[in-house]
Parts: structure tokens; C-alpha cells; sequence
């Protein structure tokens, strides 16, 4: 019997993996769409959106079938139950992704002659997710809190970026509308960055069976 719930455990590790992977490459292309100007790389990370939506359900099902069909001792209880709260956020990770693609998609926009460090802000965002989903692989507490730390460095990038845009305002009033957008960008970035934290502070829940929120009262 418990072959049986380690087997379908990794199962969802691997389901998880996957979902993590389609993450990682919307936000990938949608970050270079941007970068680029490319528009078919921005309708892959918009496509990437519905296979995200997909591995949800099917993470989703699995995980309700190992707490139905299975006993789970405690450890395994908290290692499901986390894995139900990080789907939901890595939904929000593929629809950021996917809003921040159709942006591109809609408007010319040119990041380089606005704000330098968007590029920056994308590739940690990136990183942040990726860690997110192997600490909960590996049970790697470290790892978990790395990332939530790395949270502080996307927030300062954001600042960053907010900073450089006003300051091209005041220059040029008239290219209103692109900063903005990019602006608006830039915030989709650090709300993938919040999705990350929010994984890893699950998988620190996993770990340890104290969520940080609790800590807050």
C-alpha cells in the first residue's frame, strides 16, 4: 500500500514539475516577446496559458484521489496539501504571463528606451519560480527560503523600473501612454515574483508544518 502512495506521490511531483516547466517558459517568452518585439513568441506564452489551466486540474484531481483513496500520515498530508495552495498561484504565475504577452501583442512598446532594468526584474521573477518548484521537489527548505528572500530583490527592481519610468516622463510628457504600460508590466512581474514567495512559503509549510502567515498571526 504504500509503494502504491509513494509512487503516485511522485506522480505529482512529476505533474508538478511539468507545470512548473510551462511556467518557467511562458514567463520565458513573454519576458523576450517583450524584450524583442517578437509577437509569436508572446502568442506561445498566451497559448502556454491554457496548458498551465490544464496541469492545474489534473495536479489538482491527483491530489484529491491521494487524500481520498489514501491514509496519509501527517508529512504526506502537509506535502499534498501544499501542493493544492501552489497550483493555485502557478495559475496566476501562467495568467500574468499571459497578460503581460497580450500587452505586447497590442501595443509597440520598447523597453530599452524606458526602463533598463525590466529585463533584470524579468530574468529574477524566472529564477524565483524555478527554485520555488525544485525546493518543493527536493525538500529543500534552504532553497524554499532563498527564494522567499529573493522577493525583497524583485520588490527593489520594481522601485527600480517605477523610477526610471517617471523620469522619462518628466522628460517627455508625451510618451505617456508606453510607460505606463510598461509600468504596468513591471507590476505584473512583481506579482509573479509574490506567486513564487507564496510557493515556497508552502513548501516551507511542507517541511515544517508551520506557514508564515501563522507566524503573523
Amino acid at each position: 500500500m504504500r509503494n502504491r502512495f509513494d509512487e503516485q506521490l511522485e506522480s505529482l511531483n512529476n505533474s508538478l514539475i511539468r507545470m512548473g516547466a510551462l511556467c518557467e517558459s511562458a514567463i520565458a517568452n513573454a519576458t523576450k516577446a517583450l524584450l524583442e518585439g517578437d509577437r509569436t513568441l508572446a502568442g506561445r506564452a498566451i497559448e502556454a496559458d491554457s496548458e498551465i489551466d490544464q496541469a492545474e486540474r489534473e495536479v489538482e484531481s491527483l491530489c484529491l484521489k491521494l487524500l481520498l483513496q489514501q491514509q496519509p500520515v501527517a508529512r504526506d498530508l502537509r506535502q499534498i496539501s501544499s501542493a493544492l495552495k501552489m497550483i493555485t498561484d502557478m495559475e496566476r504565475i501562467g495568467d500574468q504571463a499571459s497578460d503581460i504577452s497580450e500587452m505586447v501583442m497590442s501595443v509597440e512598446l520598447d523597453p530599452a528606451a524606458h526602463a533598463i532594468h525590466i529585463g533584470d526584474m524579468a530574468r529574477a521573477t524566472i529564477g524565483m519560480v524555478t527554485d520555488s518548484i525544485d525546493a518543493y521537489v527536493r525538500r529543500d527548505l534552504a532553497l524554499a527560503r532563498r527564494v522567499i528572500k529573493a522577493d525583497d530583490v524583485v520588490d527593489n527592481l520594481f522601485l527600480t523600473v517605477k523610477s526610471e519610468l517617471l523620469a522619462g516622463l518628466k522628460i517627455n510628457p508625451a510618451e505617456g501612454e508606453a510607460p505606463l504600460d510598461l509600468l504596468m508590466i513591471a507590476k505584473y512581474y512583481e506579482r509573479i515574483g509574490d506567486h513564487a514567495t507564496n510557493i515556497a512559503e508552502w513548501v516551507e509549510f511542507s517541511i515544517t508544518g508551520v506557514h508564515k502567515g501563522e507566524l503573523l498571526g
